[in-house]
């Protein structure tokens, strides 16, 4: 079986990694929550990241108000997740 996310980037899987960790995250939540283990992360590297994750139907976007969006793994966001870890895993042996 392909890997799905084999596709993306290291940057956009961290992203995915944190949307299903965390309940409905914003952008900004999404980014404090990666800067605790990275550089700082620009805007314009955020949220074109996370419209590649919608577009590619990992994960769904929402509106919290006019200014800020909220975002939630798909089922098939979780499922790839889920193929990621068993492919992981068949690798490192903790």
């Amino acid at each position: 079986m392909t890997d799905p996310l084999f596709e993306l980037t290291s940057f956009q899987r961290d992203l995915l990694y944190v949307v299903v960790g965390e309940t409905n995250p914003s952008g900004q939540e999404i980014k404090t929550e990666l800067e605790t283990v990275m550089d700082e992360i620009t805007h314009g590297r955020l949220y074109p990241n996370l419209d590649t994750l919608v577009k590619k139907g990992y994960v769904e976007k929402g509106e919290i108000d006019r200014r800020t969006n909220f975002y939630q793994v798909t089922e098939a966001g979780f499922e790839a997740l889920q193929a990621r870890r068993n492919w992981e895993d068949r690798y490192v042996d903790l």
